[in-house]
């Protein structure tokens, strides 16, 4: 479940966390079989800076951290992203609760940057979080300075929503761009796209 009933008052958020399985990707629950290779990708300043929790340098007992985070569910649902063909991780994608209702966040390891698999898993958490929740809307942010997140972001139909501050572990206070998903444009980007 995306958050526990003693956690919000919003029961709308709660998603149970199905494997799913896109077009190259495998999206399971991570598990302790990633550590060796979580850790090698999040090992990284240009992943951690970009990002408000994952701290830097990152090693064995911050990929354990985030292993009983992800099990608890207690912020949200996590995701392993794995390659279909070969079960190899190449980052994590989830849905989080926030101030602001649910959000969608992600990050890829920087050997698979630009192989479109951060757009690929964010379509699937879009999907999943319209449907199997009653949320109204679903919101993302990204670093002014993340263009590549940018793309992704608009390509997933999300609009921008205005500028906000974001407090990153490594990073500091950061500039950040918020856009938000309806369930309207939601449903008409997926008519659109069956045709």
């Amino acid at each position: 479940m995306v958050a526990e009933a003693e956690d919000t008052e919003d029961e709308s958020y709660a998603i149970d966390c199905p494997v799913l399985a896109t077009e190259r990707l495998g999206m399971r629950a991570p598990r302790e079989s990633d550590l060796e290779q979580l850790v090698t990708l999040a090992d990284n300043r240009h992943v951690a800076e970009m990002l408000a929790r994952m701290p830097h340098p990152y090693g064995e007992a911050e990929g354990r951290t985030f292993l009983a985070m992800a099990a608890s569910r207690r912020v949200g649902i996590v995701y392993a992203l794995t390659l279909k063909d070969t079960g190899t991780f190449v980052g994590c994608a989830g849905l989080n609760t926030t101030d602001r209702g649910l959000e969608l966040g992600y990050w890829i390891g920087e050997p698979y940057w630009k192989r479109g698999y951060a757009t690929e898993a964010a379509h699937a958490l879009v999907d999943l979080a319209f449907q199997r929740t009653s949320i109204q809307v679903l919101h993302a942010s990204t670093r002014v300075i993340n263009p590549a997140s940018r793309r992704v972001i608009h390509k997933c139909g999300f609009q921008y929503a205005g500028q906000g501050m974001l407090n990153s572990i490594v990073a500091g206070q950061v500039p950040v761009e918020r856009y938000r998903l309806d369930r309207k444009t939601w449903t008409s980007l997926r008519n659109w796209m069956h045709f």
